[in-house]
């Protein structure tokens, strides 16, 4: 027996027992997932508990905790039921974080239990919920929220229990439970032994490197030219963000002219960008008069791009390259009524006549989208405000290490996943949007590799600690910096 076959056991007087049994052959070349070197830094806690008079579990934990009582730190647990299976779970101990601290309280691991617990929604949610993740594992004096709690009645008197300190946990369905189970229980001890610094063994370990990959790629998700065409479909106005070198000006021009045929046209904002450079207003003309010129109403971009979108029935896009370095409630000001999906009927009286193609009156013509890009590491400009930001569909762009695969030379692929490392396991939320993208890393000479991390990458490292961007681990950052110096 092991641990996959009693999760999908209903509770019985053996659970105890059994437990014990799953955790023997949990170790060891012959048939087990992890060797015996990993046995030392956990013990099993499996009390012989009747559901009837309280919640049995059995619980992987820190060597040091006592034999029995109540017990600290991470923990694996399996929550048996009377009528289903197991909840799966990742729980502080009711102890508190000690002896586990820092593995806790480091962003990397509420970060890898969320993009786990997600991948597991996607792969075997159906549009439901069947895994949970709690943003900071630390927070025991926060419950599991009581909508999430109401989706699974069967766990009820877990939730009860336990609720505050179970920081991810996930339901088998009833359909494939067998192959959901399997991959839950390894990718969650995985997980849970790779804290302690233990692989699991050769033969299990490359089906499991394969699950890991995939709940990976939730930490940074890809977004295609697909992905964004049919955001622009539905919302008309987009704005790709991301940190620098994610490619957001290279999918937004290869949209234009793959996904519209070349209609379209590009604009790049910054600080002068105006409302009267971009959507309108009076301009000084040379004339006969006494002063030697006069103001004359001239269009800006966006009228321009009306009247050019207004000449064809094909899709015409306009891309606005850097959308947050202008001020863009001024820039936009009363034109912003004009973007609402759902409405093309909206019309702007101007306060000028622009001429015959432009007349007094602005509209949107249905055919227009708009797609702008954001750099998210640029903190000198304001974030647009809330008007703004729900007339526009974000989609955030990430590092992918598919184009360093395919474009980068294996140093270059070497330096991306050392940095790549750093940032999942020791950035902030905030910190973590600013991971330099796959462009920093597609040399694939590695004679040339060193030098383009030298002048390319380590100046934009260098920047985000000298602005404090990130300061909360500009440790590791610094030895990454000192590491590719060396090189």
């Amino acid at each position: 027996m092991n641990f996959e076959d009693l999760v999908k056991q209903p509770y019985s007087q053996d659970w105890s027992n059994n437990s014990k049994t799953c955790f023997e052959n949990l170790f060891g070349s012959e048939d087990g997932v992890f060797g015996e070197r990993a046995r030392k830094v956990i013990a099993l806690r499996a009390p012989d508990i009747d559901i009837k008079k309280g919640v049995p579990f059995t619980a992987l934990i820190h060597e040091s905790n006592p034999d029995s009582g109540p017990y600290g730190g991470m923990s694996f647990v399996l929550f048996p039921i009377e009528n289903g299976p197991a909840l799966i779970s990742m729980v502080v101990g009711t102890q508190g974080i000690s002896p586990d601290e820092d593995i806790l309280s480091r962003p990397g691991h509420g970060r890898k239990v969320s993009a786990l617990c997600s991948w597991l929604n996607s792969k075997y949610g159906k549009g439901k919920a069947v895994a949970w993740s709690k943003q900071d594992p630390v927070r025991v004096d926060m419950d599991i929220p009581k909508n999430v709690m109401d989706q699974f009645p069967k766990y009820a008197s877990i939730f009860k229990r336990y609720g505050k300190v179970i920081y991810g946990f996930f339901v088998p369905p009833d359909e494939e439970n067998e192959q959901s189970v399997k991959e839950a229980i390894n990718t969650f001890l995985a997980l849970y032994f790779d804290e302690y610094g233990h692989k699991p063994l050769s033969k299990p370990g490359r089906e499991i490197a394969k699950l890991e990959q995939q709940y990976f790629s939730y930490l940074m998700p890809n977004i295609t030219d697909e992905d964004v065409m049919n955001l622009l479909l539905d919302r008309h106005f987009a704005v790709l963000t991301g940190p620098p070198g994610t490619g957001k000006t290279y999918m937004a021009l290869e949209l234009l002219k793959n996904q519209f045929h070349g209609i379209g046209k590009t604009i790049q904002f910054h600080p002068n960008t105006t409302y009267e450079t971009f959507v309108g207003g009076l301009f000084p003309e040379k004339d006969n008069s006494s002063l030697g010129f006069s103001f004359s109403p001239k269009p800006g971009t966006l009228m321009e791009a009306i009247v050019e979108a207004r000449k064809t029935e094909a899709p015409y896009l306009l891309i606005i390259d850097e959308i947050n370095r202008a001020d863009l409630s001024k820039v936009l000001g009363e034109a912003i009524f004009l973007f609402e999906k759902n409405d093309f009927s909206r019309k702007l009286e101007l306060p000028h006549d622009f001429g015959s193609e432009y007349g007094k009156t602005l509209s949107i013509p249905q055919n227009l989208y708009i797609l702008g890009t954001m750099n998210s590491a640029d903190r000198s400009i304001a974030i647009m405000d809330i008007a703004i930001r729900r007339r526009f569909a974000f989609a955030k762009l990430w590092p992918q290490y598919s184009v360093v695969e395919q474009y980068g030379s294996s140093l270059m692929k070497e330096a991306y996943e050392k940095l790549v490392n750093i940032f999942v396991e020791y950035a902030s939320e905030e910190a973590f949007a600013l991971m330099p993208g796959h462009s920093y890393f597609m040399e694939e000479d590695n004679s040339k590799a060193s030098q383009s991390l030298k002048t390319n990458l380590v100046p934009l490292l260098e920047e985000y600690l000298e602005q404090g961007y990130i300061s909360s681990f500009s440790g590791p950052v610094d030895a990454y910096i000192q590491w590719v110096n060396t090189l």
